[in-house]
């Protein structure tokens, strides 16, 4: 086993051995040599239609619509391992269209059947299939299992590769730490999380950086730990540009139906922001066409009385607000504490409603993902995806013990978002 030294240096020499092969025609003064798309390795739980592997699997292998035009794809599938395969299964018909190296454990998946590590990078779609659930609800999908597989290949093969989990990393606070703790101590790029930070926007702004901010809100829709996790980021990709940067959550407090509403009537500020969020839906409840009445809590109140929220108190005093409605879109609004305006956009994510009709808002994280792949670093800090990640456990675990609230000591989680917009603008 290589101590920290020299698995740092193996991976070094093994990427500047790369470089060099492909930039040694330029030195030279012959035509350089065309770069070699990375190989991947691809682990899927399930694929069938409209799933998040089916949707990443067709991206990764022949490309998608981007700024008007076909986008190839930046790296080439080399391996790829599936779990399970039930009655409504595309991977076989997959497999074959694409003549996919499909191989029967991860680890060959990683090694391409061989002994050691021969990719360049790892894509983790473990969301969706039939997977056991726990004394809390939360389905056991194997994120972390199959993270520590992958962390183990990197230690046998003495070098180690870029890693993209798909949402949420593990539904224990202990094992997503020890995934992020793991990627820091081999030293490769862990990118993870959600589409909704990364796709389209209306309008097409992002809260301003180092601005003083007060409180965001998520109005949205979906279930406990797997919606919740979409809307914490649609607003926590806005928090943490807020001055001073991400500081960690000291408690989540969940609670449902009328509990929500009778919360909401203590915080005049979370009335405001969930208002404005909620404004900016396009799929509110109507009747022949309008909605049934004049926006206010009491209508809310009538037409969405199965709401579910969580209350967040960060530990430098700000505040996160989330609510999963019956609307069927994610908005976003955020108060300025420097002169008490409302920042708000909707994150696009129109959702497929038949065979006929694709979820675009995966081609603009496919291409971050690629792009991590090939640049060996990540977008934004793991940090982010921890912490929501941490914020969903707490919804959880509030629910659970009868919609009190959950403490979060362990969550201190800090860390400086991008100074860069990362959503997509074509």
């Amino acid at each position: 086993m290589l101590n920290r030294r020299q698995f740092h240096q193996a991976g070094i020499g093994a990427g500047l051995s790369a470089w060099g092969a492909l930039t040694l025609g330029a030195a030279y003064g012959r035509q350089p040599l065309a770069r070699r798309r990375p190989k991947i390795a691809f682990l899927g739980t399930t694929v069938f239609q409209h799933s998040h592997a089916q949707h990443f699997l067709d991206r990764l292998t022949i490309g998608y619509m981007m700024g008007g035009q076909w986008r190839e794809p930046m790296v080439e599938m080399a391996g790829v391992y599936i779990d399970q395969f039930p009655a409504n299964d595309l991977g076989r018909q997959r497999f074959e269209k694409y003549q996919s190296p499909v191989f029967p454990s991860i680890e060959e998946a990683l090694t391409l059947g061989g002994e050691k590590l021969a990719v360049d990078g790892v894509v983790i779609i473990a969301e969706h299939g039939d997977y056991a659930r726990n004394e809390k609800g939360q389905m056991r999908y194997p994120r972390y299992e199959w993270f520590k597989k992958i962390v183990k290949v990197f230690e046998d093969s003495g070098r180690s590769v870029p890693v993209f989990n798909d949402k949420h990393l593990s539904t224990t606070w202990t094992e997503c730490q020890e995934m992020v703790d793991d990627s820091r101590r081999l030293g490769f790029a862990f990118y993870a999380g959600s589409s909704l930070p990364v796709t389209w926007r209306l309008p097409s702004i992002d809260m301003p950086f180092d601005v003083p901010l007060r409180e965001s809100v998520c109005v949205a829709y979906g279930g406990v730990d797997s919606y919740d996790f979409h809307a914490l980021e649609t607003a926590q990709c806005m928090s943490e540009r807020r001055r001073g940067g991400e500081v960690g959550i000291s408690s989540v407090h969940a609670i449902k139906g009328d509990k929500v509403w009778e919360q909401l009537a203590k915080q005049d500020d979370t009335q405001r922001l969930f208002l404005s969020a909620l404004a900016r839906s396009h799929t509110l409840p109507v009747e022949q066409g309008y909605p049934t009445d004049r926006l206010s809590i009491e209508w809310a109140r009538r037409v969405l009385p199965n709401t579910t929220a969580y209350f967040i108190e960060h530990r430098d005093g700000f505040r996160t607000s989330m609510f999963l409605t019956g609307i069927q879109d994610f908005n976003y609004a955020g108060l300025r504490a420097d002169n008490d305006t409302i920042v708000g956009c909707q994150m696009m994510l129109p959702m497929p409603g038949s065979s006929a009709t694709t979820a675009d808002f995966f081609n603009p994280l496919t291409r971050h993902v690629e792009q991590m792949i090939v640049d060996g670093k990540t977008i934004y800090p793991i940090e982010r995806t921890l912490l929501t990640s941490g914020m969903v456990i707490g919804g959880v675990e509030s629910l659970h013990q009868g919609e009190t609230p959950y403490l979060t000591p362990q969550m201190a989680v800090k860390y400086q978002g991008p100074t860069e917009s990362m959503f997509w603008l074509e």
